[in-house]
């Protein structure tokens, strides 16, 4: 065996499929040994017998990602990525965003200078389809996805955003073609825009009436029609944040019938509701995001959905806007109505430490499947498994340490992020990471965040696993 620049002993590794107690040995940043009694390293951990579980890979978060002004997002790749790290996640794959009109191409290029030298986490990028133009379908989005750009999120809702159904058929059918993931951001634009204006007419104008505006059948509709569109291309696709029971249905309905439907939830619909919007004064802003928070039933429908195999990942999406900022959800420094009060809450950072408490520690789901919601499956969706997403030989040595013994109170003051506020102020978690390690590299340690920025890298990725296979099926139609 070669030397080994580090021995993590006395490990209890878990991954989405094995449990086991050894030694890890890494060299050159990948894990090259797995057994009892390694030899010394350059440098020795002792876990203690404690949880050693992969890095948690964020596949849906947003970050320094270019908005209409005056809102601007408050995490860069620095902030972003030390939240993440501290956290327990250690891959981030946030979004280049095409803006109508433009090339698609070189919104990657200006997400990968905005990216350049601020990460301390690897990182990949999804690409965001807002204008499928000819040129678009037949150049670009073919030869970044043969780049490794292997996964783009399309929209339904969001005037600036919003494909047609013949535009979603059109980049379905592609996806086909070169082997690619689409996640589709399911909710009816034409029922939203009705609501709003009836609300907007009746002097409803406050945050708690963004949840009127999204009520479930607009969420349910949609999930049905983007299923039906992936049908009869034959594609698979990814339905992301689904918020509760009426669009799990749908889900499982086309589960049931064989269909290739991945579906993905968030901590936003497992530990908030509608009541949240409507908070004192407009601090329910805090907690606008799309689709909304429902209600406690639809709380513990998406909790059946994680036990019983509906969801395939659990991401953050991510999206920092801080609350008293004239470039956040203070809009131009106002209290606006709802429709204009930007979209999204913040939780890179939260995420696994929420899902572990709720999920893992009150028995509604397993450590695998934790481990597989939060690192394996979005790792396999995306093209970067096994590198990233588990832990065995040959993989990156992204490793998190767990402290089962801590109790903390959530507290804005105590994350690292660039946002000033938290969804999930005064929640109770009962673990955290104790150590987080990107590459064999300390990020996260006891409190403190050791990661430098620029010390991530960013992936290519490979083709999708549901996706693999069908790029060949799909010559047929050529």
């Amino acid at each position: 065996m070669s030397t080994l620049d580090l021995v993590i002993r006395r490990a209890h590794v878990v991954t989405a499929t094995d449990d086991t107690r050894c030694d890890i040995g890494v060299a050159g940043g990948r894990i090259v040994a797995l057994g009892e009694s390694l030899p010394r390293a350059a440098r020795e951990i002792d876990a203690g017998g404690r949880l050693v579980l992969p890095g948690g890979v964020d596949g849906h978060c947003h970050l320094d990602q270019p908005m209409p002004a005056p809102m601007k997002m408050a995490d860069d790749f620095a902030s972003g990525t030390r939240s993440a790290a501290c956290g327990g996640t250690t891959t981030v794959i946030p979004f280049a965003a095409q803006a109508k009109g433009e090339s698609l191409a070189a919104a990657v290029a200006d997400y990968h200078r905005r990216a350049e030298g601020k990460a301390c986490i690897d990182y990949a990028f999804h690409l965001i389809v807002s204008d499928p133009t000819p040129t678009v379908l037949a150049e670009e989005l073919p030869r970044l996805i043969r780049d490794g750009y292997t996964s783009f999120k399309i929209y339904m809702t969001y005037d600036d955003l919003k494909l047609s159904d013949r535009e979603i058929l059109e980049v379905m059918d592609l996806a086909r073609r070169e082997g690619a993931m689409v996640m589709v951001h399911a909710e009816n634009s034409d029922a939203i825009a009705w609501l709003t204006e009836k609300l907007l007419a009746a002097g409803r104008s406050a945050p708690a009436y963004h949840a009127a505006a999204r009520p479930a059948p607009v969420e349910r509709e949609a999930t049905h029609r983007a299923i039906t569109l992936a049908e009869l291309v034959d594609v698979p696709i990814l339905i992301v944040h689904v918020s509760g029971g009426e669009a799990i249905e749908q889900i499982r309905w086309a589960q049931g019938r064989g269909l290739n439907i991945y579906a993905e939830t968030c901590p936003q619909y497992l530990m908030l509701t509608a009541e949240h919007l409507g908070g004192p004064g407009f601090h329910g802003a805090k907690c606008v995001c799309s689709p909304p928070p429902r209600d406690k039933a639809s709380q513990r429908q998406v909790w059946e959905g994680l036990a019983n195999g509906t969801f395939h990942v659990v991401s953050s999406d991510h999206a920092p806007f801080r609350y008293d900022d004239p470039q956040g959800k203070r809009l131009g420094g106002k209290e606006v109505a709802f429709p204009h009060i930007p979209n999204g809450i913040p939780g890179l950072e939260t995420r696994l430490p929420v899902l572990f408490s709720e999920g893992v520690v009150k028995g509604r789901i397993d450590l695998h499947r934790f481990v597989a919601l939060t690192a394996t499956n979005p790792a396999r969706l995306y093209g970067l498994y096994p590198r990233k997403g588990t832990i065995a030989v040959g993989s990156d040595a992204d490793l998190v340490v767990w402290d089962e013994t801590r109790h903390a109170v959530i507290r804005n003051d105590l994350l690292h992020h660039a946002v000033d506020y938290t969804p999930y102020e005064g929640i109770e978690v009962t673990v955290w990471p104790a150590l987080t390690l990107s590459r064999g590299a300390v990020v996260w340690e006891d409190g403190t965040f050791r990661g430098t920025a620029g010390s991530g890298r960013f992936l290519t990725c490979g083709l999708p696993e549901p996706a693999r296979g069908r790029r060949v099926a799909a010559r047929i139609w050529e």
